[in-house]
């Protein structure tokens, strides 16, 4: 027979494995919550400098190996991936932007440097500018021939060339990569009782095209532009990239 000494303890176990179980689960629960929090934060706070900076919503997405509590804890993000709505980027309606970027490592305590936050090990994105939005934005940034291009917008493969036309008038422009940038080369521009200064024209589509590639960050340089059957698609990238100390962007202060 038992005595009332040993049940008690044999009594206690089940409680003990119990209450075991219950903080188990709870710590579980609670590294879940974290990672959720960490994962939703860390979305949100690149979303909306993206969003300050582009002037549009964006879609932020962190891999997910490993848990971003992780890569938090070794300032080491593996994989992030950036998507802009494809409203417009600053000026150029229609546009949108695709990120990804790998084997970002940043600099704490004694690594810490005033040069250099950390590094960026690859970062590969994609420019999309449909026609549409082509002629939008030179009918709203270009006035001198965006009042002259109010018919249809098309594209020409063979010849790399964007199209534009009015009831009587017409423009073409060829998209090229000058100096890093991105720049629509002016090819044909034809109106109408109107008499329009190819230069001055130029002059203000360069400024519309500057506002989106003109210096580029982490030492990105554009690797080629496409006339697709309906839109402008520029590639980019960099490799090994520093990341500066600071930035003159105030969409990037808190992140």
């Amino acid at each position: 027979m038992s005595t009332p000494e040993a049940g008690q303890r044999f009594s206690g176990l089940p409680a003990i494995l119990l209450a075991l179980t219950v903080v188990l689960a709870a710590a579980l629960a609670g590294m879940l919550g974290g990672e959720l929090y960490a994962r939703h934060r860390a979305n949100s706070l690149v979303a909306d400098a993206v969003r300050c900076e582009a002037q549009d919503s964006a879609t932020v997405s962190f891999g997910t190996t490993p848990p971003v509590l992780a890569q938090y804890f070794h300032d080491e993000y593996r994989h992030i991936s950036v998507q802009t709505a494809g409203n417009q980027i600053r000026q150029a309606k229609g546009m949108r932007l695709d990120l990804d970027i790998r084997d970002v490592r940043l600099n704490k305590g004694s690594e810490a440097s005033t040069d250099s936050k950390g590094t960026v090990g690859a970062l590969d994105g994609t420019i999309t500018w449909p026609a549409d939005g082509i002629k939008q934005s030179i009918q709203d940034v270009v006035p001198m021939i965006g009042s002259i291009v109010t018919g249809s917008v098309t594209t020409d493969l063979g010849a790399g060339t964007v199209r534009l036309k009015g009831l009587l008038n017409k423009a073409t422009v060829k998209p090229q990569l000058v100096n890093n940038g991105l720049s629509l080369q002016v090819v044909d521009l034809e109106a109408l009782g109107r008499d329009l200064d190819t230069d001055s024209v130029q002059r203000r589509l360069d400024e519309l095209t500057a506002k989106v590639t003109d210096d580029l960050p982490l030492g990105i340089h554009l690797d080629s532009v496409e006339v697709t059957d309906s839109a402008v698609v520029v590639k980019f990238s960099t490799r090994n990239a520093d990341i500066p100390a600071s930035s003159s962007s105030e969409c990037f202060g808190s992140l």
